[in-house]
């Protein structure tokens, strides 16, 4: 019997958002490859987006939103579409985070996610 597993797809991490077409942007992704549900941070220099580091002084060290679906940026900035704000409801276990973050790290980035409407459970 062939054994099927789900991968990670654009929007799985959702639970809940009130107004998709408030709750969600297309942003310009700055660098690497990431998957739906990577928490983004915000480049304060150049306004682009990029994997959430918490050990980093660039901005990006603040959790600020959620990449919608795949974006590969290795090659140069790409535009891809991100939860930004809430009022929205994300599953945890969803939640793609670069690296290896504490749990410390990893509850503030929630509470950051919080900050801007996003409700992590």
């Amino acid at each position: 019997m062939t054994t099927l597993t789900e991968t990670t797809h654009p929007g799985g991490f959702l639970v809940w958002e009130a107004f998709r077409d408030y709750t969600r942007e297309t942003v310009t992704v700055a660098s690497g490859t990431l998957n739906p549900g990577t928490v983004l941070g915000k480049i304060t220099v150049s306004g682009k987006y990029a994997a959430h580091d918490p050990a980093a002084v660039d901005g990006t060290e603040t959790a600020i939103a959620v990449l919608w679906g795949k974006a590969d940026a290795t090659g140069g900035d790409v535009p891809a579409v991100a939860l930004v704000r809430g009022p929205a409801i994300v599953n945890r276990h969803d939640l793609v985070f670069v690296g290896t973050p504490s749990e410390g790290e990893i509850t503030a980035a929630h509470a950051a996610l919080l900050a801007v409407g996003i409700l992590v459970r």
